[in-house]
């Protein structure tokens, strides 16, 4: 098994090429769906979350209100960090058990937003960056996710910086382009890991 940590800023378009790999044969296991996984109604990280953001953060059906939690741990990096140490545990334990359930043969993507802030290059052998310009990534969140100027330059500040992100990047996609040239790279980029995948490579 070929363990590919999937990275990129937000709005770099790293969704995209995490489906185009999928489409290519990958298990791909994604941080941000188990990330709500794990705090469903009814599951402990719910209640863990509950008790320390207090029941505004939830929706009036019982389900998290995300966008609503977001607004407050994006503005304070103090209660950010008590929110990651209440769902990051939970979700890696989740990541683990799905990568189990993969098997032993083939490439199994793990599509984590959060690899250079949390220092899990080491995790994988090999970190594919998605790398878009941040004029790019904050075009796209103002135009296609309705943000304002403001929260997209917000979001962008909690992540790791564009040099940051380059700086654990095994391979990088460029995806400041067009959605063919986005699938040309993603071609190509399945070839090496398919390549590395190879028993008795290095």
């Amino acid at each position: 098994m070929l363990r590919v940590g999937l990275t990129g800023g937000i709005g770099a378009g790293k969704s995209e090429v995490s489906r185009l790999l999928a489409a290519r044969g990958a298990v791909v296991i994604d941080a941000d769906a188990v990330a709500r996984e794990v705090v469903e109604p009814g599951t402990p990280g719910l209640a863990e979350v509950v008790a320390a953001f207090g029941p505004g953060v939830l929706r009036p059906g019982g389900d998290l209100d995300r966008p609503r939690l977001g607004e407050i741990v994006f503005a304070d990096p103090e209660l950010r960090a008590r929110l990651n140490a209440i769902v990051h545990p939970k979700v890696a334990a989740r990541m683990s058990e799905l990568e189990q359930a993969a098997g032993t043969a083939g490439i199994v993507v793990h599509d984590v937003p959060l690899i250079a802030e949390n220092g899990l290059a080491g995790g994988y052998d090999v970190v594919v960056v998605v790398d878009a310009p941040p004029s790019v990534q904050l075009d796209r969140l103002m135009t296609r996710r309705g943000m304002t100027r403001e929260q997209a330059e917000a979001r962008m500040a909690a992540q790791a910086s564009r040099p940051q992100r380059l700086a654990i990047a095994g391979l990088v996609i460029d995806n400041s382009g067009s959605l063919s040239e986005l699938g040309r790279q993603v071609g190509e980029l399945w070839t090496e890991l398919r390549r590395l995948a190879q028993p008795g490579d290095e």
